[in-house]
């Protein structure tokens, strides 16, 4: 199936430029999911986050006591780059 079909997943977190990807899986659905994990876990999104719940705790006071709302807007799908292969 991967011969045959165009599968492979590239998920781009842009202010980050975090990266994953994934062509393993047989649906575009599972490779989907598998990069956007991937790009969460990546060493890009982990030095973001710091950087990101830094300057929310110090400069966002609407978002300090929420900076999970801060980082969950940040991840919407407009600040994301899905490409497929």
């Amino acid at each position: 199936n991967k011969d045959k079909r165009d599968t492979g997943v590239r998920v781009i977190h842009r202010a980050s430029g975090a990266r994953g990807e994934s062509r393993e899986q047989r649906t575009q659905l599972q490779n989907k999911k598998l990069a956007f994990k991937r790009m969460a876990e990546s060493v890009e999104m982990q030095k973001w986050l710091r950087i990101a719940h830094a300057q929310a705790s110090a400069e966002m006071d609407h978002y300090k006591d929420n900076i999970k709302a801060w980082i969950d807007k940040e991840m919407r799908p407009e600040n994301l780059l899905i490409e497929y292969s």
